[in-house]
């Protein structure tokens, strides 16, 4: 998830580290920051911290700190949002140039992709420098990464497109950068989708080459996950739930090919499908989202049988992206210990985000505004 709970300038706030010491408080085992920017320039969100060269290290060590109590993990998910960068904040540039209706950005250049694999391992070293336990190569959901592997956005002609194993390249080139970076005991992980879910994008059929790929990598964790936003292009079941836990099928699959451990994400309302998902060797760990939001204990609780399984809210005919909105508006309130305060409409809690996120566009731009306009070299 995208807490979206930074400043608006790339730095961690006090909600923002009160909520990751909830979960480790709460028995989580490892959480996840998302989104973590590499760079400014191509941001998710306004919200998302920034692990730049000039980051703050001293709050950054705090939020590493507060994140680690009871035991936990605390890795950022370090990533580049790319052709779908936050467009008042950025120029979006992706794998290739595109022009359809809701998706237009500029086609990255070979020095601007060779450039990746530093920026991402400057940042995966400050994150060791900071304290952080890990960290996380986001590679999933449609962003940066994850559009290299997706036909849909990656339209090369060159050696980093066509078939898969191309369209992986500069994921093993980033790999393996972040690895030399920090050394071969510090924990780096990845998130991949086992499908865009949309026809025309990565397949769950390319998504196993992709694990079989990782398999000859030095990374520690596959996070597996999935979905992509694409406007117009149609949804597609590519034999995969489409209720419940989403990516257990795959994940049983993905186990067959690589020995890294897999975390499956995406769809888990129950503490029954969570020990299923073990059970059944579909997965060595289960990631948690919306349930998390709900209760933030909830690893403590599924420590036993009568835990209880989070109640989730129904909405009726919310706006788009109502529902989300609510989901992270939700974190604000966990991060300020006012959940008890939380009432609004999914319409409410979208208009409270985008209020939010207006006036952080405006921080960031003050922030970055010349770096978001200076193409890497």
């Amino acid at each position: 998830m995208s807490d979206s709970l930074g400043d608006g300038a790339g730095n961690p706030t006090g909600a923002q580290m009160r909520l990751y010491e909830r979960w480790a408080e709460g028995g989580a085992a490892l959480s996840l920051i998302g989104e973590v920017q590499v760079v400014p320039d191509f941001p998710e969100k306004p919200g998302n911290l920034v692990f730049g060269s000039d980051a703050d290290i001293p709050v950054l060590r705090e939020l590493a700190r507060r994140g680690s109590v009871n035991g936990a993990h605390i890795w950022p998910q370090l990533g580049h949002a790319g052709a779908l960068s936050h467009a008042p904040i950025s120029r979006p540039k992706g794998p290739s140039a595109l022009d359809v209706a809701g998706l237009k950005c500029d086609g990255m250049s070979l020095d601007d992709i060779h450039n990746l694999p530093q920026v991402y391992a400057q940042a995966a070293m400050l994150a060791q420098k900071a304290g952080f336990g890990g960290v996380l190569i986001h590679a999933g959901h449609g962003f940066l990464l994850s559009q290299f592997l997706s036909p849909l956005f990656n339209h090369r002609t060159d050696s980093y497109g066509g078939t898969i194993g191309a369209r992986f390249r500069i994921i093993r080139e980033v790999l393996s950068a972040v690895r030399q970076a920090v050394g071969a005991a510090y924990p780096v992980g990845i998130r991949i989708n086992a499908t865009d879910k949309l026809e025309g994008g990565l397949t769950h059929h390319d998504a196993l080459e992709v694990v079989r790929l990782l398999d000859d990598t030095s990374v520690d964790l596959i996070d597996i996950s999935g979905g992509t936003y694409f406007p117009g292009a149609a949804s597609s079941s590519d034999e995969l739930a489409t209720s419940g836990p989403y990516f257990t099928d795959f994940g049983k699959k993905a186990k067959t090919v690589t020995s890294v451990p897999i975390i499956l994400s995406g769809g888990f309302e129950a503490r029954d499908q969570a020990l299923r998902a073990l059970e059944d060797s579909a997965a060595d760990a289960v990631s948690l989202g919306r349930a998390m939001v709900l209760n933030p204990a909830i690893a403590n609780a599924w420590q036993s049988a009568a835990g209880g399984d989070p109640a989730f809210p129904r909405f009726v005919s919310p706006p788009r992206g109502g529902v989300t909105a609510w989901y992270s508006m939700r974190l604000t309130a966990l991060g300020e210990d006012a959940e008890h305060l939380f009432d609004p409409s999914p319409l409410e809690a979208l208009a409270a985000y985008d209020r939010r996120d207006a006036l952080r566009c405006d921080i960031w731009r003050q922030r970055f505004g010349a770096a978001r306009l200076t193409p890497h070299r």
